[in-house]
């Protein structure tokens, strides 16, 4: 059975050509231009996945955002947005979306984006499916739909690929969670500038857990890395 998507879109040219674009790469595409029939489209179509549009009629992509994930904790959304400023971007996350393509993208990035979230969150776990994604680990929390880290300093939100690398890391812990595995997992391919990024992000992860007692990320050169806790 072919991966369900909802795609949210008032502008007519590009909703055709994105819808094309999935049909052709195997996915079930719901089309919906109106912020108002949403929430009734998800009892009738049940997705798998949502591409959310921010600026709609009726109601707007945050507002929409927050609702469907109060609803449907597991299910990955991904916004599209012509709005790039950096307080649009953290919006979108904070209101419950895995992931922000700014617009113009290529169909290309899309697809790529989708299958990286598909891949986390399987199509069994989306609106018809609630899974658990919080972690605990030691005195800290990983909630992977929010996309935020509990310390006892506070919350902390996360970029969609810091938190599949706290993700991954907390599922093997206390044993190696190797370079190649994470980079083909989350970015997939190995390429040095994309080792170069997971480093930059995994520096900010041990900045972050840096007080917390008993949790540490231990660096394993040539190898991986480690989470102790």
């Amino acid at each position: 059975m072919s991966v369900k998507v909802l795609y949210v879109e008032d502008e007519p040219f590009l909703s055709r050509i994105v819808s094309d674009g999935l049909a052709s790469s195997g996915y079930q595409v719901e089309l919906v231009a109106d912020g108002s029939q949403v929430m009734q489209t998800f009892s009738r179509f049940s997705p798998d996945i949502c591409v959310l549009d921010i600026m709609l009629p009726s109601r707007d992509g945050y507002e929409l955002a927050v609702e469907i994930r109060g609803q449907y904790p597991s299910l990955p959304i991904i916004f599209l947005s012509a709005k790039s400023l950096t307080e649009d971007v953290v919006k979108g996350f904070k209101s419950g979306g895995n992931d922000y393509l700014k617009k113009p993208f290529s169909m290309d990035e899309l697809l790529v984006r989708m299958e990286a979230l598909l891949n986390r969150i399987p199509a069994s776990a989306g609106a018809g499916t609630q899974k658990n994604t919080v972690y605990t680990f030691g005195p800290c929390k990983l909630d992977t739909v929010q996309q935020t880290l509990t310390t006892s300093k506070g919350v902390h939100a996360l970029s969609f690929k810091e938190s599949a690398l706290l993700e991954l890391l907390i599922q093997k812990k206390n044993d190696t969670l190797e370079r190649q595995e994470a980079l083909l997992k989350i970015w997939q391919d190995d390429t040095y500038y994309n080792t170069r990024s997971m480093d930059v992000f995994m520096a900010h992860l041990r900045k972050l857990l840096k007080d917390e007692p008993g949790i540490q990320i231990l660096g394993l050169r040539g190898v991986g890395y480690k989470l102790i806790c």
